[in-house]
This record gives C-alpha cells, structure tokens and sequence, in this order.
C-alpha cells in the first residue's frame, strides 16, 4: 500500500514539547486533514474530509520503519522521549491498524499513547485498540447535544449518548493512564450549567488528570476566543471538587520551544508544523540549536509549503494544508 499524498516523512515528527506528555515523539497515521469531528478550534483549520469508517492509511511496519529512524536519531543526539504520541492531522481511531500498530512499537521500550477526540470510543473494537496503549487521552469539551454540535461539529452519523456510554466503559475496564482534555470556547461552551455537566461526567469517568484548556494557537474559525480567567477559574474549581484539586490543572500558557531536529532541518520543521503549528520564537530557537537560520523558513513561504498566520498578536508557522487554504 503506498502512503497518502502528504508524505512519508511526515508519519512522525518532533520530537515536541507537550504540556501533557513532556517530549512527545508524534505519529502522524492520518492525512491531513481526516476527522470525525470538525472542530471550531481546531489549529489544523476545518476538516476536509469529515468521515466515520475507519480505514487503512499505512501499513503498520512503514510506521514501525520510520519509528525506528527517528528513535535512533533521538538518542544518538541524546535527545529524551517521553512518549510515542499518536495525534495525527485528524482522529487516530479512524486508522484500522492502530491496534496493530500499537502492539509492533513494543520492542521501542517506550510508552505509548494515543491523543483521541473519543467520537468512535462507542465501538468495541476501537476500545480494543486503545486498551493496548500505555495513556489514553479522551477529549471532553461538551456534554450537551446542542453545544457538542457547536463547539466539535460531529459526523452526521454520530451520537453523544452512544459515544459518553462508551466512554463510561473503557474507562472502567482500561488498564492503563486516562487522562482528558476540555477546551473552553468564549461564548460556546463555558457557562456555568455546562462545565457543572462536564465536572460530573469527568467524575465518572475518573481521570488521572483532568486538563483544562483555552486555544493558544490559531483556530480554525476566526471567531472563536479563549473563555475568560474567570471562567477557566470556575472550571478548575468545580472538575477539583469532582476529582479532587491535585487532579486537574489548566493548559492556558505557551508550551515552550523545547522543539528539536534530529538531522534534516526542512523536513523536521515540515512534518512539526503539519500538525503542530510553531510560534516565531520557538522556530528561531530550533534553527539557532540546528545551527540554521531564518532564510530556510523564507524560502519554504516563497515555495508555498509554509504559511504565516497572525494569532493574538504572535506569528505562527504551520505547513501549507487544504484544511487552511
């Protein structure tokens, strides 16, 4: 089976600084950009191929392959990873390998996770899969049919109360870390009844450590904005009182420049930036450590493989997707 349009090189990338996960070793077993959901935050812009069928994008040793490069690279380089990070440039669940490709990652000695916005959890052979890997990451932005269609924009085809069920019972019988992700949204789904429902499913579920968060990079509908301080204070201490305060923190910062190549410049800034855009600041900091400079990002705009987007007031560097056409 031959890879999709975007390119080998760009199955893995980083390895990147992760408030999560420390330094994460990013998968990239999606096109860009193939979702279930097409959220209105999203930093990769909307979804140009909204589906639900999971299908075969890679065979799992060409992953496995491009793994065990980057790996050797990384520590030939002394470089740290904390993590094997499946989050791709849409939902990892709609890879029909990824159990497969799970299990083959084992001899790296490395942990695996997977970062999953939870719309196929509802179907017992995607739990299947996700129960092989070390950290699960759910994604829990809303809980209210009307604000989960606003905030996640979901497939046709999908149902809240199919996919919260299904969420209950991996939670229950998963072996390994759970860990989940709110992001609040001004104006969509931060009020006060809202994130009262959140904090009770997030109970339920039980996760090692509840994140709450804000869009920090540019979002795929220009109108969307961060919830207030105030509201992300009201979040924090109504999921603490659900789980208790040592349990959730807010991912409401910059993540740093901790970004790092491991050999070839161009394409490790191409693949990071395929599903991580970069700030100005942290693409200086990882050209002056590969000892590059600027004119390397300029050519890459001349050529129409890099864009620059303007967020509150901050540069940000991403690859030339459709998705943000």
């Amino acid at each position: 089976m031959s890879g999709p349009a975007q390119g080998e090189n760009a199955i893995v990338f980083g390895p990147v600084p992760s408030r999560r996960l420390g330094r994460s070793l990013g998968i990239n077993n999606i096109p860009a950009k193939t979702c279930s959901y097409s959220c209105v935050y999203c930093q990769l812009g909307r979804t140009t191929q909204l589906i639900t069928r999971r299908t075969s994008f890679y065979e799992p040793e060409q992953i496995l392959a491009r793994i065990q490069e980057k790996v050797g690279q990384c520590r030939a380089k002394d470089q740290t990873i904390d993590y094997l990070t499946f989050v791709p440039d849409g939902e990892p669940t709609l890879d029909a390998n990824l159990g497969r490709e799970i299990e083959i990652l084992r001899p790296t000695k490395l942990r695996v996770a997977v970062l999953t916005n939870t719309s196929l959890i509802d179907r017992a052979d995607v739990r299947d899969d996700l129960a092989k890997a070390d950290l699960v990451s759910f994604k829990v932005d809303a809980v209210s049919e009307p604000i989960w269609h606003k905030v996640n924009r979901p497939h046709r085809s999908l149902s809240l109360p199919s996919i919260l069920e299904g969420m209950r019972d991996f939670s229950r019988s998963f072996k390994g870390e759970l860990i989940s992700e709110t992001m609040l949204i001004d104006g969509v789904n931060d009020n006060e009844e809202e994130i009262r429902r959140i904090a009770e499913i997030l109970r339920a579920l039980g996760p090692r450590r509840a994140y709450i968060a804000v869009p920090t990079r540019p979002p795929a509908e220009q109108l969307v904005h961060p919830a207030s301080e105030p509201t992300v204070n009201l979040a924090y201490q109504t999921v603490s009182s659900s789980l208790g305060r040592e349990r959730v923190e807010c991912l409401i910062g910059f993540e740093g420049s901790a970004f790092t190549s491991t050999g070839n410049v161009e394409a490790d800034l191409l693949a990071i930036t395929s599903v991580h855009p970069m700030r100005r600041d942290a693409i200086e900091h990882f050209l002056k450590k590969a000892n590059a400079d600027w004119s390397i990002v300029n050519r890459l705009i001349v050529e129409r493989k890099l864009i620059e987007i303007t967020h509150n007031g901050h540069a940000f560097y991403m690859r030339r997707l459709p998705s943000r056409e």
